[in-house]
């Protein structure tokens, strides 16, 4: 429990003092966002913000769980350091994207194929190593059985589990993209996520099954391999972002860029795999879903009937196209993201109590 607070502190004091520090040297560089042309007017006045933000939070969630783990003389886990490389390997990848943007003053950065190949290549080492490692009881990281509350159903084998946690790991990460279009927009709905994360890691920790002979039901109890440290983990990101919403909420004085969004989607995806709660992402993250399947809608609409549902996705920018503020979108987003949390952990909770 000390490791939980001790991380989430450090991660929002880190965030907190360090993220000026940051804006003064990107603004100082010139390395300001770039505005696409076809996105809302009311955009315009935001070119030049200093963008690649997430250098900040990602920085700040590695030595907030680094210090929490000396402080109280814990270990590392195989988890939660697996975790932690998936979120910065894809932050990595998110900062190569903006780097090239800043650098040639164009809208798009990496070449699609490139920035996939990036993906990829994170992705599958997350996806292989996550499979190794067993503890004394067998459990790896990951499970090759899908999962919602707990896993359910039979192997789908090594092979598909990697195709599988692909999906998930590009999914979120673009769906944290996309939804990081309005100031403070994503950043706070991850909070949210992370701390429902935290939540998570703490009860599958007090119910887990190596304890089974002290549980009151331990017909009950979670299967999960370092529950723990991944909360740890969420708590050290949850602080991270928290601090540096001060900064990123309306009028924004930086920006995450893809740097920031690849990795918080990366870790939500991580958590998500390693907590065997992979279907509950869904739920838990349904705002990031949502605006996600507003592109798909708009897309596919588009393409079939020549006709668009919306003004504008993805579907924030349609509801400021018909005359919403940029705050009040924010907030309703951050109302209906709440609901989705509070809906997702009391279906965590009652798939734990119809156990009992």
């Amino acid at each position: 429990m000390r490791q939980i607070l001790f991380a989430g502190a450090i991660g929002l004091f880190l965030t907190l003092i360090g993220t000026p520090l940051l804006i003064k040297l990107l603004a100082r560089k010139g390395y300001g966002q770039f505005i696409r042309d076809d996105g809302p007017r009311g955009h315009a006045g935001k070119k030049g913000t200093p963008t690649m933000g997430g250098i900040s939070f990602i920085l700040a969630t590695l030595i907030a769980y680094a210090l929490a783990k000396v402080i109280t003389g814990e270990d590392p886990t195989f988890s939660g350091v697996l975790v932690l490389f998936l979120m910065a390997g894809m932050g990595l990848v998110g900062f190569l994207d903006d780097y090239i943007k800043i650098v040639k003053q164009r809208s798009l950065g990496l070449r699609a194929k490139a920035k996939m190949a990036g993906q990829l290549i994170v992705g599958i080492a997350f996806a292989v190593l996550s499979l190794q490692f067993a503890d004394q009881r067998g459990n790896t990281p990951a499970s090759t059985k899908l999962s919602f509350i707990t896993d359910f159903g039979w192997s789908i084998g090594p092979v598909l589990f990697v195709v599988w946690a692909l999906f998930m790991i590009l999914a979120m990460s673009n769906g944290v993209n996309l939804t990081d279009g309005l100031d403070g927009l994503a950043t706070g709905a991850s909070v949210m996520v992370f701390g429902a994360y935290t939540f998570i890691g703490l009860w599958q920790f007090q119910e887990s099954c190596a304890n089974a002979v002290t549980l009151t039901n331990p017909n009950a109890c979670f299967e999960v391999r370092d529950p723990l440290d991944l909360a740890v983990v969420a708590s050290a990101l949850m602080g991270s972002c928290f601090g540096f919403l001060w900064w990123n909420t309306s009028p924004a004085k930086i920006f995450m860029g893809d740097t920031g969004s690849l990795a918080l989607g990366g870790a939500l995806a991580g958590l998500a795999i390693c907590s065997r709660t992979e279907f509950l992402l869904a739920l838990l993250g349904g705002l990031f879903v949502l605006i996600t399947m507003s592109v798909v809608i708009q897309v596919g609409s588009f393409k079939m009937t020549g006709k668009r549902v919306f003004r504008m996705a993805p579907l924030q920018h349609h509801f400021e196209l018909k005359g919403w503020s940029e705050v009040l979108v924010v907030v309703r987003f951050w109302i209906i993201q709440g609901m989705c949390v509070i809906v997702g952990l009391g279906l965590f909770y009652a798939g734990w109590a119809a156990d009992k």
